[in-house]
């Protein structure tokens, strides 16, 4: 049973950073895709970024771009959201998704993520 453990949310002042963490277990071969996903109070869930572990390539909505950074560390499964940058309306729970979609689902933006984590939450206050 493939398991994702989350870590790093808190609270920040516009500006500030944080790093989000998601490490993976519980199956015979690691997942190919790994996504961070948010969700805000009264909000739909929205993928803010993803990696095809096996590639390297990386997909970001347009709102963090240039703000956000994903990578991975194989030896330890583990993929993390490195956050810069914060802005209020970053306010959100955020969730670890993985999955073995194809590449181009998965860096096509519109992966909706297969096993999730219990999420993580990230406060941003102005």
């Amino acid at each position: 049973q493939v398991q994702l453990m989350e870590s790093g949310g808190g609270s920040v002042q516009a500006g500030g950073s944080l790093r989000l963490s998601c490490a993976a277990s519980g199956y015979t071969y690691s997942p190919n895709c790994m996504a961070w996903f948010r969700q805000a109070p009264g909000k739909e869930r929205e993928g803010v970024a993803v990696i095809h572990t096996d590639s390297g390539n990386a997909y970001y909505i347009d709102s963090v771009k240039g703000r956000f950074t994903i990578s991975q560390d194989n030896a330890k499964d583990t993929v993390y959201l490195q956050m810069n940058s914060l802005k209020p309306e970053d306010t959100a729970m955020y969730y670890c998704a993985a999955g073995w979609p194809t590449r181009t689902l998965c860096t096509g933006g519109r992966w909706p993520g297969k096993y999730w984590g219990q999420g993580t939450q990230v406060t941003v206050s102005s």
